[in-house]
């Protein structure tokens, strides 16, 4: 088992960078395939980016692509996710969650997930 720790998020002007952390527990994290979601008020956990398990494959949603980075260090037990040029439609809860299956776009894909890192964007 893992457990994910999601920190870095807070209020942020549009057009402005965050930088979140996700922390794995465990000595067995660079098994794990990697993803961030994200929940707005009102809207179901979306797919957001993923990672391989060394982090040479990344994939992103389209509404973010060329604007958030995902990366890892795996020396670390850490995931990252790059905020750049952030619009006020990001504000959102961040998750981490982490599979050792897949590499999925699906919240049902992860079995594991963390408490969540509150993004508001202000326009």
């Amino acid at each position: 088992q893992v457990q994910l720790v999601e920190s870095g998020g807070e209020l942020v002007q549009a057009g402005g960078s965050l930088r979140l952390s996700c922390a794995a527990s465990g000595r067995t994290f660079s098994v794990y395939y990697m993803g961030w979601f994200r929940q707005a008020p009102g809207k179901e956990r979306e797919f957001v980016a993923h990672i391989s398990q060394s982090g040479g494959y990344t994939n992103y949603a389209g509404s973010v692509k060329g604007r958030f980075t995902i990366s890892r260090d795996n020396a670390k037990n850490l995931v990252y996710l790059q905020l750049n040029s952030l619009k006020p439609e990001d504000t959102a809860i961040y998750y981490c969650a982490a599979d050792r299956v897949r590499l999925g776009t699906r919240t049902f894909e992860y079995d594991y997930w963390g408490q969540g890192t509150q993004v508001t964007v202000s326009s």
